[in-house]
């Protein structure tokens, strides 16, 4: 199901409540009135949708055209998910609850070894609970840790501060020149790609426009090519449910550069197509549920 937020009678966010409590099905919310990543937007990630997408309004030809393309996959991904996680995770929620383009230029293997340690996460369609679980068991003295999580402008800062008031560690959307820092987590915005760079011992983020990659900005191939050149066997990489194939090129090439690389396995994702994707290109060194992925990205 496709559903506005603004309708007559009953508003999107109650019907998406009450048929989520009553007979649970894969929605998308596609709405004007998610622009900002507000409150809206929380309650119905909160209350059981798949995938969050602001409705076109007006733009240019190539705006419209990749609103075509996202949308198209949003409702694919709706078709493929996994109905008894989706329930599962429904029945949880209270009221009460408040790449290839971009990085052509960059060949060659990382640099030695360092003592700072980084991770790198992956994520799509029913990817906002999932990294909310992973992130909430992240210890104070975490490696620093790189999201790409599939969403537009606007819903990242949201999205970001909502996870930085559940968890122990420091969640923010990710900033041009943002240090990767111990305990601190960083967020891509929306519509921007984010790739892990490196200065010496420290890693920061270089957050720059770029096309769709794998269909996606920001892309988690992106991320993950970036860390395999950077970071190598420094890194640590996770990749969460999600439709589509994007990031398991990327994890392949993590792999090959060294790094541990986790999927989370098909029975506790949403949509079982990014783990699956990754897995079939034999990038993946370990398939666990998701509870068990914060216990392997710290582990030494």
């Amino acid at each position: 199901m496709v559903l506005d937020v603004e309708m007559p009678r009953m508003d999107g966010i109650t019907f998406l409540q009450k048929i989520m409590s009553q007979n649970p099905l894969p929605v998308i919310i596609c709405s004007t009135l998610v622009a900002t990543g507000s409150a809206t937007t929380l309650k119905a990630l909160e209350y059981g949708a798949v995938e969050i997408i602001q409705k076109p309004t007006i733009g240019t030809k190539k705006f419209l055209e990749e609103a075509k393309v996202q949308l198209t996959d949003a409702v694919k991904a709706a078709a493929n998910v996994n109905l008894s996680r989706l329930t599962a995770r429904t029945k949880q929620i209270s009221p009460k609850l408040s790449a290839d383009a971009v990085l052509s230029g960059v060949n060659g293997k990382a640099m030695t070894k360092t003592t700072e340690q980084i991770i790198v996460i992956g994520a799509s369609t029913g990817g906002t609970e999932a990294l909310r679980s992973v992130l909430e068991a992240m210890p104070l003295n975490s490696p620093g840790i790189v999201i790409v999580q599939h969403m537009p402008p606007g819903y990242t800062a949201s999205f970001a501060e909502r996870l930085n008031d559940i968890c122990k560690i420091s969640v923010k959307e990710a900033v041009n020149g943002d240090s990767v820092l111990c305990g601190h987590a960083l967020i891509a915005p929306g519509n921007k790609h984010t790739l892990v760079k490196r200065s010496g011992a420290k890693y920061y983020v270089e957050v720059k426009d770029g096309p769709l990659v794998a269909r996606h900005r920001p892309s988690v191939d992106v991320l993950f090519r970036s860390a395999a050149r950077y970071a190598g066997s420094n890194a640590v990489a996770a990749i969460l449910t999600g439709m589509g194939d994007d990031g398991a090129a990327g994890m392949k090439e993590i792999h090959e550069a060294g790094s541990r690389t986790i999927a989370q396995d098909e029975k506790t994702s949403v949509v079982y197509g990014m783990p699956a994707a990754a897995v079939k290109l034999g990038g993946v060194d370990a398939i666990l549920p998701l509870e068990k992925i914060t216990a392997a990205l710290i582990s030494n």
